[in-house]
């Protein structure tokens, strides 16, 4: 059997078997702060479309392409080793809340490209930036019954599923994505659909990117919100080869801990990543949550002290104060140690 090497990311696996890599924050809570009219979502190209549009995050890589490339900057700024292109509702599924579906992939195009121009202009020899094509969750269920009454009931299939990713993943590609983050899952048969429409598109373009995969634990029981505890999580998606596999979201670092220890703990042979929130929501705040940077830094610092993480960044609420007091924390720890590393897909 012989190992194929990644086509994009290849500096990946090193950097990560060397030291703690930087992902960047909320793009969310960054798009709040420029407090965005209607008007100056919709642009003059939407100026006139049928539906209000404030909200569609994704639709300002195309009407404000200068909102995302500043958001993309400041992080990277701040130390950022990976930045997260502005896709994760740019898929059919999530943009026929607004009607837009028809622009899903030029906005994963164009995403892709912000993020693309914003690392090589950051970029240096000994501090390679890379662009991490984001799939989102839609806001759609595959295995849970939208209806109470009806057990079996689905709003969403997984070939739709499958479709809407595959174009998304093209699109990424195009506008020169060095990987993929299969992200914030809570549900693993969607994540299931994204995986295997990446591996089509790999089988189909001879590409062979770095994938990473993210959960999110929806609340104290452990599980994702359709009832998967981590290590069920893990051994659901391993097949896929991630470069790494992690959580964010739902919860603040202090309650992620269990679940990253565990997951820690299970996935012996890739990578882990955690980006958790900045803490709960609090409307009184500068981010929306509680948690400051020094709050949030010293809690991953305890996570990277005892050798659980590879990749560290920021979930909701979290901005770049946030990540640079992160990469700080981090920077003086260890990587943790991966015994055996199975993410290189074998080929015959």
């Amino acid at each position: 059997m012989k190992q194929l090497t990644y086509t994009r990311g290849q500096a990946l696996p090193e950097i990560l078997s060397q030291r703690i890599a930087i992902l960047d924050g909320a793009m969310g809570t960054m798009i709040q702060r420029f407090k965005l009219s209607e008007a100056q979502f919709r642009g003059e190209r939407f100026a006139d479309f049928r539906k209000d549009i404030k909200g569609n995050n994704e639709l300002l890589s195309l009407t404000r392409p200068d909102v995302i490339r500043d958001i993309h900057e400041k992080y990277l700024a701040a130390g950022c080793d990976m930045i997260e292109t502005n896709t994760f509702g740019s898929t059919t599924v999530a943009q026929a809340d607004y009607d837009m579906q028809h622009l899903a992939r030029e906005m994963n195009v164009q995403s892709a490209q912000l993020a693309r121009a914003a690392c090589d202009k950051f970029s240096t020899p000994d501090k390679p930036r890379f662009v991490l094509g984001a799939l989102g969750p839609t806001p759609k269920t595959a295995s849970i019954s939208p209806d109470v009454n009806d057990p079996g009931a689905r709003n969403v299939s997984f070939e739709e599923l499958r479709a809407a990713y595959y174009e998304q993943v093209e699109g990424l590609f195009e506008g020169g994505a060095d990987a993929f983050l299969v992200e914030t899952i809570f549900d693993t048969l969607n994540a299931k659909a994204a995986l295997f429409a990446i591996d089509e598109f790999f089988e189909a373009s001879g590409q062979l990117l770095p994938i990473i995969i993210s959960g999110t634990v929806t609340d104290a029981s452990g599980r994702l919100l359709s009832g998967q505890t981590v290590t069920a999580f893990w051994h659901s998606v391993r097949h896929a080869r991630p470069l790494a596999i992690g959580l964010n979201c739902a919860l603040g670092a202090a309650l992620m801990r269990p679940y990253i220890q565990e997951l820690a703990r299970v996935a012996g042979d890739t990578f882990i990543s955690c980006y958790p929130n900045a803490g709960l929501p609090n409307p009184m705040s500068d981010t929306g949550f509680d948690e400051t940077p020094e709050v949030t830094s010293r809690l991953l610092h305890d996570f990277a002290s005892e050798g659980l993480v590879n990749i560290v960044g920021g979930c909701c609420g979290t901005t770049p104060e946030h990540i640079d007091a992160i990469r700080r924390a981090v920077q003086p720890l260890p990587t943790r140690a991966v015994p055996r590393q199975f993410f290189y897909k074998e080929a015959a």
